[in-house]
C-alpha cells in the first residue's frame, strides 16, 4: 500500500506529530466525508505501507521526526511546492528564502531523490505575467537545482469554488511558459516535467509526471511493485492508486487557490478539533460508528523470476 499524506492538507507543516503517533500506533482511522458515522481503518504497519509520500510547502517542523519514521522501518519521499507567490496568495506561509532554506536542509536529511520540486500551479494573470513567472523560476532553479532530480509544474485549473478570482490560462500562455521554463532548466541540468495536464509539451523535452510516482516507489524502496492508475483522481492524473489519510478543510496555509479547502474559517474550525493523540486528524470517535477496514495489501514483488 501506497500511503498518500496529503493531498488534502499540509501533514509535515501542521499535523507531523499526529503522524508520528499512528505510525508508532500502527492504525488510523479516516471519516467517511459524506457520512460522519462511518470510518474507515487503515492499518499503518510497516509490513502494510510499502511507502509514504508526504506532500507539503513547508516540512520545517517534521525534518526532527523524520529520522524516527525510518529507524521504525518506513520509506518516504516528498512532494514540496515552492512557488514565488507572496502572501497575498499564499498567505500562511514563512517567508521564501526560509522555505529555500528548509528545503535544502530537508534534501541533506534525505538526499535530492527524495525531495520533489513542485512549482504549483502556475496563475498567469496581470500581477504575475509570464515574464514574472521566467524571472522567479530561474531564480529558484539557480537556488534548488543541486537539491531535487526533477522539477514538476502545472497550470492552474480554474476550480468552480475560486469563483472569477482567476482566469483560465490560454493555450499561447501555456507554451510560453513551457518554453521558457524548459530552457531554464535545461541549463540547470534540470528534468522538467507536467502534472495532469493533457497538453504535449514534448517539443519542449517536458513529459508527463506523476506525484504518486511507481518508478520513483520502486527506486526509493529497492524492489519492484504491482502499480495500477488512481481510477479516483483525473482522467490526466498519472497517479498510481494509493490511500489518502488527510481531511478536507484543515490545512491552514490559506493558499488562496486550494482545492481541499472551503475557506480560512472552516480549516481553523476543524483543526481546533485536532488532537495529536486521537486516531482520526480531526476529532476523535464518539462510539456507536460503523468501522470498515481499508487497508490495502502490499504491492512490494518479492518473488523472484526465472524470466
Amino acid at each position: 500500500m501506497i500511503l498518500s499524506a496529503s493531498r488534502r492538507t499540509d501533514i509535515p507543516a501542521y499535523y507531523s506529530e499526529w503522524m508520528l503517533n499512528r505510525l508508532k500506533q500502527n492504525d488510523i482511522l479516516i471519516p467517511n466525508p459524506y457520512d460522519a458515522n462511518r470510518l474507515s481503518r487503515v492499518r499503518l504497519s510497516p509490513e502494510d505501507v510499502d511507502c509514504i509520500v508526504f506532500w507539503t510547502k513547508n516540512p520545517a517542523p517534521m525534518l526532527r521526526r523524520l529520522d524516527e519514521i525510518e529507524r521504525m522501518g518506513y520509506r518516504f519521499y516528498f512532494q514540496f511546492t515552492l512557488t514565488p507567490y507572496d502572501q497575498t496568495i499564499e498567505r500562511n506561509l514563512p517567508a521564501k528564502a526560509e522555505i529555500v532554506r528548509t528545503f535544502r536542509e530537508l534534501s541533506r536529511k534525505i538526499g535530492p531523490d527524495r525531495v520533489v520540486w513542485r512549482y504549483d500551479p502556475v496563475i498567469v494573470d496581470r500581477a504575475h505575467p509570464v515574464e514574472w513567472h521566467l524571472r522567479q523560476f530561474r531564480s529558484l532553479c539557480e537556488a534548488l537545482h543541486r537539491d531535487t532530480r526533477r522539477c514538476v509544474f502545472s497550470y492552474l485549473d480554474p476550480y468552480a469554488r475560486l469563483g472569477n478570482r482567476f482566469s483560465p490560462i490560454g493555450r499561447e500562455d501555456m507554451l510560453a511558459v513551457a518554453r521558457g521554463f524548459s530552457e531554464i532548466a535545461e541549463a540547470h541540468r534540470l528534468p522538467l516535467f507536467t502534472c495532469a495536464e493533457t497538453i504535449d509539451l514534448s517539443r519542449f523535452h517536458i513529459g508527463h509526471s506523476a506525484c504518486i510516482d511507481p518508478k520513483l516507489v520502486e527506486q526509493i524502496i529497492g524492489c519492484p511493485i504491482r502499480s495500477k492508475k488512481d481510477a479516483g483522481q483525473r482522467p490526466a492524473c498519472g497517479c498510481a492508486e494509493s490511500v489518502d489519510i488527510g481531511a478536507y478543510d484543515t490545512c491552514l496555509n490559506g493558499c488562496v487557490y486550494c482545492y481541499a479547502t472551503s475557506g480560512d474559517k472552516a480549516a481553523q474550525r476543524r483543526a481546533l478539533a485536532h488532537d495529536p493523540a486521537s486516531p482520526m486528524l480531526t476529532g476523535t470517535p464518539r462510539g456507536g460508528e460503523r468501522i470498515s477496514d481499508r487497508t490495502a495489501p502490499s504491492q512490494k514483488i518479492t518473488q523472484l523470476s526465472l524470466f
